[in-house]
């Protein structure tokens, strides 16, 4: 009877032949082509943050001695009134954010339809984007400064001078003008991104709604909303994200005077003029931590409130088909006992 043969132990591999295999050949391309950018990202991005975060907790200058001070920046930073006043002026781009996305939502509605001369249309309502933040802060500078060209226009339509505000001098109106200035600058782009949204939508499903007697608001609604509202939520939380970090238009037209100074512009007086490292940096963070609660808070009412364009069946379908269906068991369990209170009646006779 033959003995069985012992099983010869596998040979390990040296790292010079394995780099010869195709496995090893291309886990070396994979790691030198991914080397360069994280190395990039780890040197502008993830260090100056975690320093950021460091220097936070120090009241510090760009030169000089350092003091630890703990969590007395941040406890600054709701304290005064300059700095957590500013975040109040943020609620006038926001609601210039939501009037932007309004108007770009109705002008790329309008564009879909194919209607004359929307090759212009597009190019003129997206040509601002293009402008540079500084350049748009200089012309509408120029735009509302007293006797300039806003009350130019305004006067030929017979409006006198002592009626006309003071655009950027009035603390009741100088918010609202810089927030338009937004409003100008990003419709445009935002119309854009709705409008390749839309065109995704198949045609025929226009055609058949029209066959069926849906006028344009009935094609919108039903049609175009309910196809691009991944696009709308994310064009939202980008607004409103934006609208917490305004910097060019107040820094630029007004340099942050008569209550126009925003978050930003106020981190950045405190960082470089004021020479108050430490508490633009706690700043910062604390925008941060602002910016993410927004954008999640975003998230969650729109995914419980509306539907999200993909289900099969609508959220409020499911809602008003499980109110039904309780509302048939409550009738069927009512019906059941006035039956047996009956029979048992009966019975008793």
């Amino acid at each position: 009877m033959k003995k069985p043969a012992s099983a010869v132990p596998a040979k390990k591999r040296s790292f010079m032949e394995f780099m010869k295999r195709r496995e090893g050949q291309r886990g070396l391309v994979i790691v030198l082509f991914m080397a360069i950018p994280l190395l990039l990202l780890a040197v502008f991005t993830y260090i100056p943050f975690l320093k950021m975060v460091q220097f936070s907790f120090f009241d510090m200058k760009y030169i000089g001695d350092r003091t630890f001070v703990g969590l007395q920046n941040y406890i600054d930073v709701f304290k005064r009134d300059d700095i957590f006043g500013a975040l109040f002026v943020s609620v006038y781009y926001m609601g210039g954010a939501v009037v932007q996305l309004a108007l770009a939502l109705f002008f790329a509605s309008l564009m879909v339809f194919k209607v004359k001369g929307d090759a212009f249309f597009k190019g003129a309502m997206f040509f601002p984007y293009l402008i540079c933040g500084i350049a748009v802060g200089f012309i509408f500078k120029f735009f509302y400064a007293r006797g300039f060209v806003l009350d130019s226009l305004l006067q030929l339509l017979g409006m006198e001078m002592e009626d006309i505000p003071m655009w950027l001098q009035d603390q009741r109106i100088n918010n609202i003008s810089l927030a338009a200035t937004s409003v100008w600058r990003y419709t445009g782009q935002n119309m854009i991104l709705f409008l390749g949204a839309m065109m995704s939508v198949d045609s025929d499903l226009y055609e058949a709604a029209s066959l069926d007697g849906a006028n344009k608001w009935h094609q919108f609604r039903y049609i175009i909303l309910p196809s691009i509202k991944s696009i709308v939520v994310l064009n939202l939380i980008l607004s409103i994200s934006g609208s917490l970090s305004a910097f060019e238009p107040p820094y630029v037209i007004t340099n942050g005077t008569m209550g126009t100074g925003t978050y930003f512009v106020i981190m950045n007086r405190l960082a470089h003029e004021n020479q108050k490292v430490g508490l633009a940096c706690a700043m910062a963070i604390v925008l941060l931590a602002i910016i993410i609660l927004c954008t999640v808070a975003q998230k969650l009412f729109f995914k419980y409130v509306f539907d999200d364009g993909t289900a099969d069946e609508s959220k409020a379908a499911v809602r008003r088909r499980k109110m039904e269906e309780k509302a048939a068991k409550k009738a069927a369990k009512s019906g059941a006992m006035a039956q047996s209170s009956v029979s048992g009646k009966g019975g008793q006779k």
